[in-house]
């Protein structure tokens, strides 16, 4: 036997000890031994089947063929499907003897979501801003023409040209806010928080809006609530979108109403929970809807969405923020009967002395 392999007794002892699944095949395809790993991913008569049997997909396939045909080693990918998820194994071939292969599977799920997010996020900014460009191209275009000698068509378009680029201005406000609080989530927050000084502070912010819109506005939130360990400014973020996402799909009820609940105990939580809740009249949301509310760009109308300034992503910041504060965003909701958002925000018995602003 070539020196520079292992004999076939020490892979199968050092393959023992491996957590990924490995298995060792002759020159014909056939398993000479697994490990409890392998064994549990494609159960106990593995040892002695036909390996293609199980690796049926036409890359791992072909790289099987090449390395037990002679190549030295090879890899590909195989997707193993569930009933609520696929799980993507990279295979490695490579050989241990002249005749004997082994074979190891690295689950790599996370990474490939991973990328396939990473190329949806890219996609989706990429159509969100190439709108509005298309727009201010053509109006910058017609400008150059005849259109920019007359002065009620340039005064048309300049305004449609600056609602497009307050619009691209949004966008870039809320990709920088996103990538801001991912880059803190796994940090917690432990700063004394009130919550009736967050909501005041969103509401006054928001007064012009709230008054533009002619929503009545229904406060119910106790001066004598406890400070929450948390990030101010991150929290004013939280409520500003939640109140600003019912002036603008559900101002048809004509009223808002915000409401705070004493700390309680709640499934899920180590400590007694502060819910907030954010809470409209209008005409409701799908429940088929609800789950994909907080994806990146998700609407439920698209039109009416940018017709309002929506950039799709005020929700997912929220989600985030409230992950940061290990907290729950809980969307409830029906057709005609308006939308109710709580944002759950845990509460510590001893938080980090500092100020609440």
């Amino acid at each position: 036997m070539d020196g520079t392999y292992m004999s076939i007794a020490q892979t199968t002892t050092l393959i023992a000890a491996l957590p990924q699944p490995v298995l060792i095949v002759d020159h014909e395809g056939f398993v000479h031994t697994a490990n409890p790993a392998a064994r549990d991913l494609f159960g106990a008569r593995i040892d002695g089947a036909q390996i293609r049997a199980h690796l049926r997909q036409p890359e791992v396939a072909a790289m099987l063929e090449q390395v037990l045909g002679g190549d030295e080693a090879g890899s590909a990918c195989f997707v193993m499907s569930h009933s609520s998820h696929e799980t993507v194994w990279r295979v490695i071939a490579r050989h241990a003897a002249p005749d004997m292969v082994v074979l190891s599977l690295t689950d790599i799920s996370d990474i490939e979501s991973a990328e396939a997010q990473r190329r949806d996020f890219v996609a989706n900014v990429s159509h969100e801003l190439r709108s509005p460009l298309t727009v201010l191209a053509g109006f910058i275009e017609t400008l150059r023409g005849p259109a920019g000698e007359d002065p009620a068509a340039r005064a048309e378009f300049l305004s449609i040209m600056a609602e497009e680029a307050e619009r691209m201005a949004g966008l870039v406000a809320d990709l920088l806010s996103l990538s801001r609080v991912e880059s803190v989530e796994k940090i917690r927050p432990r700063t004394p928080v009130s919550i009736d000084m967050v909501l005041k502070a969103t509401l006054a912010a928001l007064r012009p809006q709230i008054e533009a819109a002619g929503i009545e506005i229904d406060y119910k939130v106790p001066e004598s609530l406890p400070d929450i360990p948390g990030d101010y400014d991150q929290l004013v973020q939280v409520f500003h979108n939640l109140i600003e996402n019912g002036l603008k799909y559900g101002n048809a009820g004509g009223r808002l109403e915000i409401v705070a609940q004493p700390p309680c105990a709640m499934p899920g939580f180590e400590t007694d929970v502060l819910r907030v809740s954010i809470r409209d009249f209008g005409e409701g949301i799908d429940p088929i809807q609800i789950p994909r509310l907080t994806e990146r760009f998700y609407r439920v109308d698209k039109a009416r969405s940018r017709e309002s300034g929506g950039t799709g992503l005020g929700l997912a910041i929220v989600k985030h923020i409230l992950n940061r504060h290990r907290g729950r965003l809980v969307i409830r909701s029906f057709p005609g009967a308006g939308a109710c958002f709580d944002a759950l925000l845990p509460c510590c018995a001893t938080v980090e002395k500092g100020h609440s602003s």
